[in-house]
């Protein structure tokens, strides 16, 4: 039985995973087993363990949270978690959820041993962690009927479930929200040979011929996140297909690569943008995030969870308590000189 605690039902907030708009773009490019996932070494091991031991026993995998800067693979490894599971996945995002009532009536339709699928959990309002509580404890909620004196607490249990959270910013998750999560695992930046490996192996599943060196340049330039590879394989391969003979090789790669202005750190020209604009207008830094935001037209947040992990993990941006500051390394690649 479901229960609806609002006039009207919103079923876009609950999708299967076969139905997201990247599954019909690209879908065939997602791997579905732990096997097939390439990368994230340490936390594919952990998992493998945590998921046989969990099917041997009989009992739904513990909750899971996933972290890490976006495009790193977090929705595919909660899909490849639900497939080793055997279960089915339902899939929402913590802004998507306005009313206590959504959060309840998906809890209240999931099926035994189903895995509940939270994007950008730290967006989730605070009131509504309260009601995740119980139900991640005790597999159960509490709801409240009537007002005043006739007011009186019902309790609905629940199926026992899998709560998978994804988020680009797990300091922002509320120190009892993280504890309730019995397995964390951080999504790491992906190495040249890990995003090698995934563009040969996409590139087959396309049907484009490519060669060692062709791979191996798209993977330099991916900026360590397979999404951005495979987007650039894409690309890559319209400008073989229409100004070459339809195979990917080094010179193809490069040239197109060039066009699309990815250079071969992997810097698109937002992150040239950053780095001028810190050089050019501020002498190096230190500037701080809101009025580098304001220079260049750009959120925040954005360059904080998108553009700064890279630059910093890369050596091009140092984050001192003064703000930003551009490091050596930029002032090399940009051909600027220190004043």
């Amino acid at each position: 039985m479901s229960i609806s605690f609002s006039d009207e039902a919103n079923d876009e907030i609950i999708t299967t995973a076969a139905s997201l708009p990247e599954d019909r773009n690209e879908g065939s490019l997602r791997p579905k087993t732990i096997r097939e996932y390439i990368g994230q070494q340490k936390a594919k091991d952990n998992l493998y363990v945590f998921i046989n031991a969990a099917k041997m026993r009989g009992e739904s995998l513990d909750h899971v949270l996933l972290h890490g800067p976006p495009g790193l693979g977090k929705t595919t490894l909660a899909a490849v978690i639900a497939n080793e599971m055997g279960v089915n996945m339902r899939i929402t995002s913590g802004p998507a959820i306005e009313k206590p009532g959504d959060l309840v009536a998906m809890l209240t339709n999931l099926s035994e041993g189903d895995i509940l699928f939270v994007d950008e959990i730290h967006r989730l309002n605070r009131a509504y962690e309260e009601i995740l509580y119980p139900a991640m404890e005790d597999y159960a909620i509490d709801i409240m009927i009537g007002k005043g004196e006739s007011a009186k607490s019902i309790r609905f249990n629940l199926p026992k479930f899998t709560l998978v959270g994804a988020t680009t910013r797990a300091g922002m998750l509320s120190a009892p929200l993280r504890d309730r999560f019995g397995v964390v695992n951080h999504m790491e930046f992906y190495t040249v040979d890990e995003l090698k490996h995934i563009i040969v192996n996409s590139a087959k599943v396309l049907g484009v011929e490519i060669d060692d060196k062709g791979a191996y340049e798209m993977a330099r330039r991916s900026r360590g996140t397979p999404r951005l590879a495979n987007r650039l394989l894409k690309r890559v391969r319209d400008f073989a297909q229409v100004k070459y003979d339809g195979k990917i090789t080094y010179d193809v790669a490069s040239f197109a690569l060039d066009l699309l202005e990815v250079d071969k750190y992997g810097l698109d020209l937002n992150d040239r943008n950053i780095l001028l604009t810190i050089i050019d207008k501020f002498a190096g830094g230190p500037v701080g995030l809101d009025t580098l935001a304001a220079a260049i037209g750009e959120d925040a947040g954005t360059i904080e969870d998108v553009y700064e992990p890279y630059l910093v993990k890369n050596g091009f941006i140092n984050r001192t308590p003064k703000g930003r500051v551009a490091t050596e390394l930029a002032f090399e690649h940009f051909e600027r000189k220190k004043a």
